[in-house]
């Protein structure tokens, strides 16, 4: 897997992630657990995309 194919892959992930938290924050008595778990697998991938776009 190239460099390329991989940072499209994690972004793809990132942008799933980012529809889910606002889904999930957006129904009533929403899991705020299950959000922050949400967002720190969000934020892992924002950091790797960063690193690996350098």
């Amino acid at each position: 897997m190239t460099i390329a194919s991989h940072l499209q892959e994690l972004r793809r992930k990132h942008e799933s992630l980012s529809t889910i938290v606002e889904q999930t924050q957006r129904s009533p008595g929403a899991d705020q657990l299950k959000v922050a778990e949400l967002k720190k697998k969000k934020l892992k991938l924002k950091e790797e995309i960063t690193r690996l776009a350098q």
